[in-house]
This record gives structure tokens, sequence and C-alpha cells, in this order.
């Protein structure tokens, strides 16, 4: 007799993107396929100080089983470090740590989900969100956006039509596109949230990899100005992107009775996120090093952005379309089928595996209506030779 399996695994299926991984063996390959910020960039002797004062000044704590609400310490770093981007007056108390944000997402699935419940989300989004609110039963509802992130309208005549249990965002340097909301969106948001009593989750993993100027404030922090929105909003952080992925530190900021109830579902799940990684986190805050490290990011993926965006141009010219991003990691595609050149962003990813390059088609990030004229470009992890040398060999694979 076959194992009799979960319902629920009949909601998803194996991620796209890490399929597409098992196809990048082949020798010279010039990936922009991955979502992961640049190895080279981590700042490995600042985290090595941090872990040795770990084991030198707080050994037994960093070792032992810890709290599920986090390593006090670093509820503490993690609090100052979101006052210091405007969200005033939050304690250590208003957050849990989680592994990652990727456990926080699915945290707000196991509390707030039940099968055939309504979220929405933009199209397109992050791909690992649409799959985990599926396994837990949702009917997943896309909202339309443009270079200024999710139109407030339509995502207004979607919340009135399906009164869903909540909305999921990206405000900033959104993945797959890029899109940022733009302030007023943003209060628009959060007046939709107050108005229609609905859940607005925002996800900020790329909110402090800006290239120049700052974006809006997050959310959280503009919550303040919108009387009743801040009891329905809940806020995801990481430092994946910012300082590294293996160590697995995320956050969640949500209203007392859900952080309660997400906190109960954690202990049933890991018990808590490595207290050592929350200790070298911690250690890693205090010590300061955090602004000159993003300062450094920023620089170069600015210049791999810039150099990705100004290839595009030069090797593709109108056989695409996309706005140049002003952070994060991606630059966000549509083919035009100019001159009639290829639109099906499918069949040029196979024919671009064969030119030496790879990057994920647009097509699974969209809960609904898919747009396969679309694609992902990450120019985080290829220096500016390699990106530029990664377009031109799309640039022939779009070619034939």
């Amino acid at each position: 007799m076959p194992l009799a399996f979960a319902d629920r695994l009949n909601n998803v299926e194996t991620s796209a993107i890490r399929e597409l991984f098992k196809l990048l063996g082949k020798p010279g390959i010039i990936s922009f396929a991955g979502g992961f910020p640049d190895s080279a960039m981590f700042d490995v002797a600042g985290i090595r100080a941090a872990s040795e004062r770990v084991l030198a000044e707080e050994p037994g704590a960093a070792l032992q089983y810890g709290a599920t609400e986090g390593y006090q310490p670093l509820r503490e770093q993690l609090a100052t470090f979101m006052q210091g981007k405007g969200v005033a007056g939050l304690a250590p108390e208003q957050l849990i740590v989680t592994t990652g944000s990727q456990q926080a997402l699915d945290l707000l699935g196991k509390t707030m989900i039940d099968p055939g419940d309504k979220v929405i989300v933009e199209g397109p989004t992050f791909l690992a969100t649409i799959q985990c609110f599926r396994l837990y039963g949702a009917e997943v509802i896309s909202a339309p956006v443009d270079g200024e992130g999710v139109q407030p309208d339509a995502l207004e005549r979607l919340i009135v039509e399906h009164r869903p249990k909540l909305v999921y965002l990206i405000p900033t340097f959104g993945n797959p596109s890029g899109a940022t909301l733009s302030l007023e969106r943003r209060k628009r948001v959060l007046e939709l949230a107050a108005r229609h009593q609905v859940l607005v989750v925002e996800d900020d993993p790329y909110g402090d990899l800006y290239f120049g100027e700052a974006p809006p404030a997050s959310l959280l922090a503009l919550s303040a100005q919108v009387p009743g929105s801040r009891e329905w909003l809940a806020h995801c952080g990481s430092l994946s992107k910012v300082l590294s992925p293996g160590l697995r530190v995320g956050w969640l900021i949500a209203p007392p009775e859900l952080l309660a109830r997400a906190v109960m579902c954690k202990q049933f799940s890991d018990a808590h996120t490595s207290t050592f990684a929350q200790a070298t986190a911690a250690q890693y805050l205090k010590s300061g090093a955090m602004p000159a490290t993003l300062a450094h990011v920023r620089t170069v993926y600015a210049e791999r952005a810039q150099a990705m965006g100004d290839a595009l141009r030069a090797e593709l010219g109108d056989a695409v379309e996309f706005v140049q991003p002003r952070g994060g990691l991606f630059l966000w595609v549509r083919l035009t089928g100019a001159r009639g050149q290829e639109r099906d962003a499918g069949a040029l990813a196979k024919r671009a595996i064969d030119k030496g390059v790879a990057f994920v088609p647009g097509t699974p990030f969209f809960s609904q209506n898919p747009d396969a004229a679309t694609l992902r470009l990450s120019f985080a992890t290829a220096d500016v030779a390699k990106i530029r040398e990664g377009v031109a060999r799309l640039g022939q694979a779009l070619k034939g």
C-alpha cells in the first residue's frame, strides 16, 4: 500500500526555482536565477568577532535551550534597530525572533488560515509565500502591481469582494518585481487595513538595500500616522539579505494576540531559533558594525544593478522593458516581442541555459493570471564583468 499523504500537499508543488538549480551544474554557466546575497559581501571578520565574544562572555546562555519568543538581548537589539528605521516606541516584547522571515510567514499561515480562506497577494509576489499559504488551504488571489507597487483602488475592490483573511505585501523592492510602494500608496494601504479591518502583512527583507535615496518609511513606521492601522498590521523582518542567510535570524512584529498564538505554534515546530545564532547576531548589532556593512553592500549592488540595466538596454534593446531598480536584488523584465522576437520567457530560459546563462521565468510568481512574457534577473551574485557577459549571452539566446 502506498503512503497516504496529507491532502494539503495536493495544493502545492516543488519550487520551480529549486528545480531550475538542478540545471546549473553546467561548467561556466552564469546564473541570474538565485535570490541570494553575494557571499563575498558577508562580514566574516565581524561575524567571527561577534561569535567569539559570545563564547567568551555568555557561553552558557548561547549554547543552551532558549525562550521561544527569542533571545532577550537580540530582541532588545532588534527593537533598537527598528526604532532607528522610524518605528517609534517599539518594545522588545512586541516582537518574536523567527528562524528566518520564512518561518514568520509559516506562523502566520498556521495561526490565520483555514482551508478555503482567501488571501490577497501581489501579482507577482514571492513564490514561497504562495506555496506556504496554499499549503494551509488558502485560495490565493492576485492584486495588480505597477512600478509603484500594488494598486490601492484595485486592492480595495478585491478586499470588498473577497473579504480575505489577510493581505500580503512586499512594499519595498519587491521580490520579484523590484517595485517600491510610493508613500501615498502606503498610507492608502494602511487606511484600507483600518477601514476594512483586514490584516496586512508587510514583508521587508530588502528595505535596507537601497541605492542612493532611502525608500519611504515602512508601513509599520507609518502606521502611527494612520489611526487604527497598527492593530491590523504584521511586519516580517530578516537579517538574511543584509548580514547572513546562514544565521537564519528573522522576526515578527504583530498585534499581541496574534504574536501569542505565533509563539504557541513556534513551540510545536522548533522550540526556539538557534540561541547561538541569535547571540551572535545580537553581539554583531551591538558592536555597531551594521551601518558600515550596509553602506558597502548598497554600493556594490547599486553598481551591479546599473550594469545589468545598461547591458539589457545595449544588448536587447526594445525586445525588453523594465524599470531600473532603486534597491533590492532583482530586476523584473518583460519581453515585448518587438520585431517578432521571443515573448515566452519559459522557452527563452531553455535556450539561455544552452548559451550558458540562467534566469527564472516569471510565471511561478503569479498566483493567478501568469504573464508568460516576464522573467526575474538577480544582479546580486555576479560581478560587473559577468553581468555584461551573461546579458550578452541572453541576447544571443533571444536571437535564437
